[in-house]
């Protein structure tokens, strides 16, 4: 009997294929690249629902969350109001391509108290509602996670204002994130209030047209994507951490997040590849660094040992090995030692304007330079 195996796509370049966002996982928890803010035909995008879904494999996303909103459904003339139906339609898209799925929507009222969006919610209807407290009540009823949509969008200057109803949502437990970044923006205010505040930091493209508009993979553009850092790759992990704020943003080569995240983050995604250089007189070495993340890492270093001289700027190039010049500026003999170079990661943000502090580690084996004979 013969066998036939037939192949729709003749050329790699006709078929699938997912970019990786080789982003570490930390010790003891996973990491998930989300999105936790889209848009389809069901509300005001332009995009079928399962294809949200392929976005999200192509662009190597773990987890999505279709919030189409409750409120505002321009296409109803053509597409029948039908609370969580993108959901059910995007299904078993989600379970063929391996993407977690969350059933989720966009409260959408004036501000304020502006969008919010929930997440695990188990009945979408019920959170239609004409009052905004009601609405968020019920969401809440049903163990959604509550998050700040784009804060400064419709402020003067994009510049965020922290409402008084947010400010009730926080006392009652009903806002558990805010968006840092939404799109291709980054709201150092919102921030701020994340850190100041305890909520989770979340960063998504909100994306309304197809996210090739938006984003040309193929080219380096990087859709923004939440990474959240749960103990397995399950729905009820991502819960807990999400809850639990261990989050962190990627968007437009930086990262955002607590330096409990950030620095493992860093120093999982880099491999020193000669960790031990040997040095004699006065003469330098270069040390091989690897970068297996999808983001460049920019450096300010200092080595705090007069002897020894770095750069006092470094790229780390995503996906690629860099050099890094140590020169020895001192005929004093330093024998063996285990130098921290310290270092600040520029790109890698903790607080609004705070970078990320840490150090890198080398082993240096100093020699004495030869004497010469008279």
């Amino acid at each position: 009997m013969a066998i036939v195996i037939a192949c729709g796509f003749s050329t790699r370049a006709e078929q699938a294929i997912r970019t990786e966002l080789p982003f570490p996982d930390l010790q003891g928890f996973v990491t998930l690249r989300c999105d936790f803010h889209l848009h389809t035909v069901f509300s005001d995008g332009n995009v079928w629902p399962p294809i949200r879904v392929e976005e999200a494999w192509r662009t190597g996303l773990d987890v999505i969350a279709l919030t189409d909103h409750i409120e505002y459904q321009p296409h109803k003339g053509d597409v029948p109001t039908k609370h969580g139906r993108s959901y059910e339609l995007a299904r078993p898209s989600a379970a063929s391509l391996g993407i977690i799925l969350l059933r989720a929507a966009e409260i959408t009222r004036g501000e304020p108290p502006g969008h919010l969006n929930a997440l695990f919610l188990t009945n979408v209807a019920a959170i239609d509602t004409p009052d905004y407290r009601v609405a968020v009540s019920n969401a809440a009823a049903q163990g959604a996670f509550l998050f700040w949509n784009h804060p400064g969008w419709k402020q003067p200057d994009r510049k965020s204002v922290w409402y008084e109803e947010q400010g009730e949502f926080l006392k009652n437990g009903r806002l558990h994130g805010i968006e840092v970044v939404n799109g291709n923006e980054y709201d150092p205010i919102a921030h701020g209030w994340a850190v100041e505040k305890k909520l989770a930091l979340i960063g998504n493209s909100d994306a309304h047209d197809p996210i090739g508009f938006d984003y040309n993979h193929g080219k380096g553009e990087l859709r923004p994507v939440t990474l959240v850092f749960a103990s397995e790759r399950s729905e009820s992990a991502l819960r807990e951490a999400l809850f639990a704020r261990r989050t962190a943003v990627f968007s437009q080569g930086r990262i955002f997040g607590a330096a409990e995240f950030l620095e493992p983050l860093f120093h999982g995604s880099i491999k020193v590849l000669n960790p031990g250089i040997r040095l004699k007189g006065k003469s330098r070495a270069v040390v091989q660094i690897r970068n297996t993340s999808p983001a460049d890492f920019h450096l300010r270093l200092n080595s705090k040992l007069p002897e020894l001289d770095v750069p006092s700027r470094v790229i780390l190039h995503a996906g690629a090995v860099s050099l890094l010049r140590v020169e020895c500026v001192s005929d004093r003999v330093l024998g063996k030692q285990v130098i921290p170079i310290y270092c600040r990661v520029t790109n890698l943000l903790v607080a609004p304007g705070k970078p990320l502090a840490t150090h890198l580690t080398f082993a240096i084996e100093y020699e004495a330079p030869a004497k010469v004979a008279n």
